[in-house]
């Protein structure tokens, strides 16, 4: 037996339901009025602020993209786009004298390992947290 269901039924039976969680149960959380996609991430994030107020890093951001590139030039997506890898922190680190490309990860994905190996390769090495 094949029973069909009307598109106004289902939006009815599934209201209420559960909305999708993270693919890796990263629960979004708002400091300072800054989303971030985790609490790891708020957690550092309030650490590294700490630091910068003390004098230890300066130059601190979030959410910086690192454009990808290969032997020939830029990497591109299937669609053309550039590839990048977007870190969570970059910050200059005033006792090393160097700056500090950082990401907190939880669960690093497949993906996100390749991205890793191609900025190291560029001589961008990538700190994770």
């Amino acid at each position: 037996m094949n029973e069909r269901m009307s598109a106004a039924d289902f939006n009815r039976l599934s209201q209420g339901s559960k909305p999708a969680g993270s693919k890796y149960r990263a629960q979004p959380v708002t400091v300072d009025g800054i989303r971030f996609d985790s609490k790891h991430e708020a957690k550092r994030w309030a650490q590294l602020k700490l630091l910068e107020k003390g004098g230890a890093i300066r130059d601190l951001e979030r959410q910086v993209p690192l454009m990808l590139e290969g032997r020939n030039g830029p990497l591109l997506t299937r669609t053309g786009r550039g590839m990048r890898l977007t870190v969570d922190f970059r910050y200059f680190d005033v006792a090393l004298g160097l700056t500090v490309w950082e990401d907190a990860k939880g669960m690093p994905t497949p993906d996100y390992e390749v991205r890793r190996a191609v900025a190291a390769a560029q001589g961008v090495p990538v700190v994770e947290v």
